[in-house]
């Protein structure tokens, strides 16, 4: 989902060009993100992705309010950056423990003219007194690592290793940071595998919020969901005619289907990709 065009049959990016002048250092690339906005990103090192989009997608379909979001554990900064140039009104707060991650979101923000609407932290998202500071967040991301320490292979760069393996918290830390700095009605919008449904509706629970929607993910039309998309409330701002009045009992929609049968992109997802910039049909 990186690359270099503008021009798609007649079709260009949509937004204005990004006014900055950096450039990609040794070990670097920039890419396209969304629209006309790029990334820094290291050539070997953990790289935006499909759960990347789908995160900022699903939290802004489901937020009653979008003015200020924050992302916890953010990396590079590819889930804020696609979440600003959906709702060019919006501020946002980042916090990523890495500060090689943080040197390269930075750089993205300063590049695409963003620095007026971010305030990027560094530090650990088990800290509560970061953020605690700002005002609270009508929408909070996380795309948390997906598996505990020693339980998967790690990656071959350094920077890649958190996003993968829970080095610094898991999903249930995830959680009870982001109830901690929600605005009242705020969501949280996360992923996680659709393997570990169990965890992550533990890490929902124990940190007082309650699960609203969920939509799993099949990335190839006949294969079993991969991934899951979650938007939780805190328990006590659940209305229950948003639970088809049934107080606690999440919404299970239909699978997000990423390819059909003969690797074309299915049109919802193509839909959902045009909403964000990103080319139509088969293109980067």
């Amino acid at each position: 989902m990186t690359g270099s065009s503008t021009d798609y049959r007649g079709w260009k990016r949509p937004g204005p060009i990004p006014p900055g002048a950096l450039e990609p250092e040794e070990g670097e690339t920039l890419d396209f993100i969304c629209g006309h906005y790029r990334i820094f990103q290291y050539e070997r090192g953990h790289r935006y992705s499909t759960d990347d989009v789908l995160t900022a997608w699903y939290g802004m379909q489901w937020a009653p309010r979008l003015g200020r979001m924050a992302d916890l554990g953010s990396g590079i900064g590819s889930v804020a950056i696609i979440a600003a140039w959906r709702c060019p009104g919006a501020s946002f707060c980042t916090l990523e423990a890495q500060a090689i991650s943080v040197r390269l979101a930075r750089k993205s923000i300063a590049y695409n003219g963003l620095a007026s609407r971010f305030r990027i932290f560094e530090g650990d998202l088990r800290d509560p007194s970061i953020l605690r500071s700002e005002d609270p967040f009508d929408l909070v991301f996380g795309t948390p690592p997906y598996f505990p320490s020693g339980t998967a292979s790690t990656a071959a760069h350094a920077q890649a290793v958190p996003a993968r393996m829970e080095t610094r918290g898991d999903i249930a830390d995830y959680a009870r940071a982001a109830s901690s700095i929600l605005a009242t009605g705020g969501i949280f919008t996360f992923v996680f595998p659709y393997l570990q449904l169990g965890r992550a509706e533990a890490a929902v629970a124990g940190a007082g919020l309650t699960l609203l929607r969920r939509r799993d993910v099949v990335f190839r039309e006949g294969d079993p969901p991969m991934i899951s998309l979650f938007a939780a409330w805190r328990a006590g701002d659940v209305p229950s005619t948003m639970q088809r009045g049934v107080p606690g009992v999440p919404v299970i929609e239909p699978p997000l289907v990423i390819r059909q049968s003969n690797d074309s992109i299915h049109p919802e997802y193509a839909a959902v990709r045009l909403s964000f910039g990103f080319p139509p049909g088969n293109v980067p």
